[in-house]
């Protein structure tokens, strides 16, 4: 490491420069960014009362009968959200011309003043770069005086390298003084050109905090009381609302019991639609169904509201004659058995004996822990002890599986039976 020229009055002006540059880019910076954000707060205080104004409009029935328009709006809020968009929209024409004297008046001539900055940057950052050169040549020269012998070889570098210095000197010099010399007149004509600005631009922002202080203090708008307190206006105003949204159950919508009820649902729908054929989706079992031994088994998948009768599905399984048979009379294929009446093993809701059924060599089963009879089409009916051949299960236990009982194929609670 070679010695390091060092300026001290240089430094000096160098300290001072940055910080004009800092200065100066931070004036520029904050008028632009207070320009857009006062013209930002206007736009948005109009957007604000169209919204509001939304809101308050009334809430209409069928479109297709006038009649069935409730009267539910707030002719008040709208009047006062029109009234208050019209302030703004008079305030944005008012202030115009005091947005544009920022930007003429400070922007502006702020950037100027940045780009005779960065010139000077240049010419610094030129000066930083001789003094380099001129640190390296001096180091080369004592270097070579300072060895013991000088051989003549040493003496012709040393000839070249003194050449070299003498140049590098003369360069460093003229931009070294160059700087010292002509940074002071900078540094005085940069305090006549800013302090100006940034007392300007107080008082345009001053006039500008005026003209809305006043023009919203002038603001007569019945629907407004400004003579109270913020906070008192608006607990007074919101009364029981709160109380009241509480009451209502939409807004303690669960959406996991929605998400499991329509999942339910779509999946009632696919088998009413696909006959509850082998491999595809069949109905998972009526949404709540409860099992057909009182107090033996848990409530199927979802359980936790009274299961609806069963619908026989329009296509697909079950369009044969619908009708109920007479008493003591056998039920047709896919019809439903009279009252008191036990359904032939032809009809899905039937219930199997408990005798085991053949099972395929190594395919998963599982027990039947509880009675399960069908609530619609391809579900899977068996009773309690009945070894069930596992075709697809889920990991959730309590999902629905999908089995086989004596080449009946179709789908069950997992929670009614017990994996062999």
């Amino acid at each position: 490491m070679g010695e390091n020229t060092v300026d001290p009055v240089y430094a000096d002006a160098e300290r001072r420069f940055k910080e004009i540059e800092e200065q100066t880019k931070r004036l520029s910076d904050e008028s632009k960014r207070y320009h857009k954000a006062v013209n930002g707060m206007l736009e948005h205080q109009i957007g604000f009362s169209k919204a509001i104004e939304e809101i308050y409009k009334p809430i209409s029935g069928r479109l297709s009968d006038p009649n069935s328009t409730i009267p539910e709006g707030n002719p008040e809020g709208i009047e006062a959200c029109e009234q208050y968009r019209a302030v703004v929209l008079e305030l944005q024409n008012t202030l115009k011309p005091d947005l544009e004297l920022i930007e003429s008046k400070i922007v502006e001539p702020s950037q100027e003043l940045l780009k005779v900055i960065q010139a000077i940057r240049k010419m610094a950052t030129k000066r930083n770069h001789k003094q380099l050169d001129y640190d390296r040549r001096l180091n080369s020269v004592k270097k070579i005086k300072d060895k013991k012998e000088i051989t003549p070889k040493d003496e012709e570098r040393l000839y070249k390298a003194e050449a070299e210095l003498e140049v590098a000197q003369q360069e460093y010099d003229y931009y070294n003084d160059m700087l010292k010399n002509e940074l002071p007149i900078l540094f005085q004509m940069q305090a006549d050109f800013i302090k100006p600005m940034f007392i300007s631009f107080y008082y345009m922002q001053l006039n500008i905090f005026y003209t809305l202080s006043s023009r919203m203090e002038e603001m007569k708008i019945p629907y407004f009381d400004l003579s109270t307190d913020i906070v008192e206006a608006y607990a007074y105003k919101k009364g029981d609302a709160e109380e009241r949204a509480e009451a209502i159950g939409l807004t303690h919508f669960k959406t996991g019991y929605a998400r499991s009820k329509l999942e339910a649902t779509r999946r009632r729908h696919e088998a009413a639609v696909g006959g509850g054929a082998p491999g595809a989706p069949g109905a998972y079992g009526a949404y709540g169904t409860a099992p057909s031994t009182y107090g033996a088994a848990p409530a199927a998948y979802g359980a936790g509201t009274a299961a609806p009768a069963y619908t026989p599905p329009a296509t697909g399984y079950g369009t044969y004659d619908q009708k109920t048979p007479a008493y003591g009379q056998q039920p047709a294929y896919g019809q439903q058995p009279a009252y008191g009446q036990t359904a032939s093993p032809t009809s899905y809701g039937s219930t199997p004996a408990s005798i085991p059924s053949p099972v395929t060599a190594g395919a998963e089963t599982c027990t039947a822990l509880y009675d399960y009879t069908a609530q619609t089409a391809g579900d899977l009916s068996f009773a309690a002890g009945t070894v069930i051949e596992i075709v697809q299960r889920s990991a959730d236990a309590n999902g629905w599986w999908t089995g086989k009982i004596n080449g009946v194929q179709g789908v069950f609670p997992g929670n009614y039976v017990q994996l062999n």
